[in-house]
């Protein structure tokens, strides 16, 4: 597999996100600092962000989410408003919303961890 899609595979980022992450020189395998697209990862290769070891997100979890009027469809906003993630802080496992709905909009959003499944929608 790809080192940027096993990247999005553990929720670290989107794929484009984790090519920047590689091209900066945050990414090793094995104690080997990777800066080029392409490096491909196998099963029990150690991948490392910043020094944390990473593995895959073990299930994708899917929900469906009512967002109001007066929240945010952001992972975090600048201006200190309430996002849709505030929601799920207790949550289990790290979730990423899909797609975007303004602030005054409300309606059905769907967060996952399914990093790759976000990059096609």
């Amino acid at each position: 597999m790809r080192l940027q899609k096993y990247l999005a595979s553990c929720g670290v980022a989107s794929r484009r996100a984790s090519e920047k992450l590689i091209a900066e020189g945050h990414v090793s395998v094995d104690g080997v600092v990777i800066t080029e697209m392409g490096t491909q990862v196998e099963e029990g290769d150690e991948v490392r962000v910043d020094g944390a070891v990473i593995r895959p997100e073990e299930e994708k979890r899917y929900v469906l989410y009512h967002k109001p009027a007066g929240e945010v469809t952001t992972v975090s906003d600048e201006k200190g408003r309430e996002t849709v993630m505030d929601r799920f802080r207790d949550f289990p496992v790290r979730l990423y919303p899909v797609g975007r709905l303004d602030y005054d909009s409300e309606g059905l959003l769907l967060l996952t961890n399914d990093g790759e499944l976000a990059q096609r929608l």
